[in-house]
């Protein structure tokens, strides 16, 4: 008996992880243009054959429509996530054999020519994916009671699209703070940083007229391992989102969370915020009566590394895990949760309005 303990004691060390793992994190401090930050993924496009689909015995989703034709290696979800419960496909002649078939709001045409024309089967679930906010949402009218399932940023949505912070297994690994070469910086999509008229451009425009602030432009990333890296260099970064309503907090908070870098957030009130985030982990504009008590705060911060540090208090508990910024893996994700959902959870609800919902 004895000698069986330890031969399965060595198989347990020796045997190599589970494929089954997501790919391990590699800490901020680690990070170095040499590292393999994220697992080689197979970028095939092609959708898979009714019987691939079928054969492995799972619950089977089938995606109507790529989003914004952004295509991705189904395998992701197993492979990064960890998600290998559902089978995901395009092949729409599994269409009555599918649980569940999920529709992007974007890609839906305003005539609803796209969308199914076969009977939906009784065991079959429809889930709508908008990953936007009420502002930047477009009303179709006829599609207010179609869904059984509802994905967004919504806290109340039957299934939620934030990137959100999970436990930490092993809380006596300590937090190593990345090196710092630069104060404040922020990344936006658009470079119409003294034209536009959203409010986080016209709090910036006021906030750099006492501080400092590094600006990057996401066409400069091509890859996830920069995109972060640069984060982890600067000792806050802005998160500003683009609109700002209830629940509608995106990857640019998540972003300095995960590289070890103190988020400035601009969106919905602090308390919201602190419904995916203990407090102390981030500053919040609505603070601090305007742009100039902010740098003023920051300045100082700057020069008290003890103080500064507490930010990171919440890294004892929680960990944030580097979201995908790859153009063809923005929507991954999602997907894949969506995905996931259908195996777990069987419990779907009629919806009579879904407009009434979602536009409060």
């Amino acid at each position: 008996m004895l000698a069986a303990f330890i031969v399965l004691i060595l198989m347990y060390y020796k045997s190599p992880p589970s494929k089954k793992c997501p790919p391990p994190i590699v800490p901020p401090g680690q990070w170095g243009h040499k590292a393999t930050f994220y697992k080689t993924l197979n970028l095939t496009t092609s959708p898979q054959s009714s019987t691939e689909a079928l054969k492995k015995n799972k619950t089977l989703m089938l995606l109507w429509s790529w989003p914004e034709n952004k295509r991705f290696d189904p395998q992701v979800c197993e492979a990064y996530f960890g998600f290998d419960s559902c089978q995901l496909t395009d092949d729409k002649s599994l269409y009555s054999s599918a649980r569940g078939v999920l529709f992007f709001h974007k890609d839906i045409q305003d005539d609803l020519s796209n969308l199914p024309t076969l009977r939906r089967p009784r065991f079959q679930r429809w889930i709508w994916l908008n990953t936007d906010s009420p502002s930047n949402t477009r009303r179709i009218e006829g599609i207010q009671d179609l869904f059984n399932l509802t994905m967004s940023f919504r806290q109340d949505a039957d299934i939620q699209a934030h990137w959100k912070v999970s436990y930490r297994t092993n809380t006596d690994e300590p937090f190593q703070l990345p090196k710092k070469e630069r104060l404040v910086c922020w990344i936006t999509g658009s470079d119409g940083l003294h034209t536009q008229s959203r409010e986080s451009f016209i709090y910036y425009r006021e906030l750099v007229k006492h501080i400092k602030v590094d600006v990057f432009y996401f066409a400069e990333f091509s890859r996830s391992e920069e995109y972060f890296l640069t984060i982890s260099t600067c000792k806050f970064y802005l998160s500003f989102e683009d609109s700002i309503h209830r629940d509608y907090i995106t990857e640019t908070f998540n972003g300095p969370l995960a590289a070890g870098t103190v988020p400035i957030v601009l969106g919905p009130p602090r308390l919201n915020y602190e419904d995916f985030i203990p407090g102390d982990a981030f500053i919040h504009v609505g603070d601090f009566p305007d742009a100039s008590k902010l740098a003023e705060f920051l300045l100082k911060l700057d020069k008290d590394y003890h103080s500064y540090i507490k930010y990171f208090n919440w890294q004892r508990s929680y960990i944030a895990r580097p979201h995908l910024i790859e153009e063809n893996y923005e929507f991954a994700h999602v997907v894949c949760k969506a995905c996931n959902h259908l195996s777990v959870y069987k419990e779907y609800r009629a919806i009579p309005d879904l407009y009434k919902w979602f536009f409060v």
